[in-house]
């Protein structure tokens, strides 16, 4: 499913844990990392895709993160050509994303890269939250920059609230208090 400029819909997700340091997974078979990410299948929104996405790649269910924010628009990157398939490269220009910031409330052995028959990743590790800008393929560094820059203040707004486990109790509870910073 391609939009008339010819990107495909997607969803990014920034998994950080309690020290704010991010997932970057090494993609199955290859020397890449990158962030969990994956289309957005016609009829869903970006966070059920999303939600999706992070069971299929990562492992985790909803009631092992928190959502802290999302970006406000669609963030776009263009394929170089030399890594458009043959079939995509009439129609085909790149990704337009909308990034989620996630709070990890699970243990890090709920993360399991075989909880699908396709894994996109064969190992993870957390880093620092800047360090993947240094790391990740050239043509999606653009987008990196600025889902962790809109994001980033989300993630700062969470440590000075100091109230995780408060959070995830409204949270369950359905209270919406402190879910107000969201923008949907």
């Amino acid at each position: 499913m391609l939009d008339r400029e010819g990107y495909r819909p997607n969803v990014g997700i920034i998994l950080c844990n309690c020290r704010n340091e991010v997932f970057w997974g090494k993609r199955v078979r290859e020397h890449s990392w990158q962030f969990p990410q994956g289309g957005i299948k016609h009829g869903e929104t970006p966070v059920q895709a999303m939600y999706r996405e992070l069971q299929e790649e990562v492992g985790l269910m909803p009631a092992h993160v928190r959502i802290l924010g999302r970006t406000r628009d669609w963030l776009r990157y263009d394929v170089p050509a030399q890594w458009l398939r043959r079939e995509w490269r009439t129609n085909y220009r790149g990704q337009k994303q909308i990034w989620f910031l996630l709070r990890l409330t699970g243990r890090d052995n709920d993360v399991s890269l075989r909880a699908s028959v396709k894994p996109e990743f064969d190992a993870w590790r957390w880093h620092q939250y800047w360090a993947p800008l240094d790391t990740v393929i050239e043509f999606k560094r653009g987008v990196y920059q600025q889902a962790l820059t809109e994001l980033s203040h989300y993630l700062h707004r969470d440590q000075r609230r100091g109230h995780h486990d408060d959070v995830v109790s409204a949270q369950e509870s359905g209270s919406t208090s402190d879910q107000k910073h969201l923008r949907w």
